[in-house]
């Protein structure tokens, strides 16, 4: 399978390509889509549109994972992340793939074995797994793949198929 893994956001919106086969990783592609803080936000939105549009072309996954917006304090911040997620999660589903979302927490606990791993543990266990030269810049790129790697260990496992069939 062929898997887009997106760490949603406005300024910055990660994404990462992997390819999973029996159990074995091979990265295909990974970046950042970026949007000036000067430009209107349905401007913004729309260049994302654009952006995952491409990738999607590109790369033609037959999976797309997202990462969960987590609340922090900032709830403004939010609600602008959270349309930008919007918008990229209607262009996958604009391709025909089929959305799966994960929770940070779930996200760390199957890239790093632990929930509450750092974002650097995450970084150094992309890195790893992906048997990547160096670290993926800048982070939301690595949480991207994290996203990746955490949608194929959980579609591939036999429990997964067990009910999604």
């Amino acid at each position: 399978m062929i898997i887009l893994g997106v760490d949603p956001g406005l300024a910055i919106a990660g994404w990462g390509v992997i390819e999973y086969d029996r159990s074995r990783f091979r990265v295909l592609g990974y970046g950042s889509a970026t949007t000036p803080a000067g430009m209107k936000t349905e401007d913004r939105l729309l260049s994302l549109h654009r952006d995952f549009s491409e990738i999607i072309a590109h790369y033609h996954p037959t999976e797309f994972a997202a990462e969960e917006l987590f609340w922090n304090t900032n709830h403004t911040t939010g609600i602008v992340v959270a349309e930008a997620r919007g918008v990229i999660i209607m262009t996958a589903r604009k391709f025909g793939l089929t959305v799966s979302e994960y929770t940070p927490l779930q996200v760390k606990q199957a890239v790093a074995g632990y929930g509450r791993a750092t974002k650097k543990q995450v970084i150094t266990m992309v890195t790893s797994l992906l048997r990547l030269p160096e670290p993926p810049k800048p982070d939301d790129t690595a949480d991207a793949l994290a996203v990746a790697i955490c949608h194929a260990n959980s579609a591939g496992s036999l429990i997964a198929k067990f009910y999604n069939n």
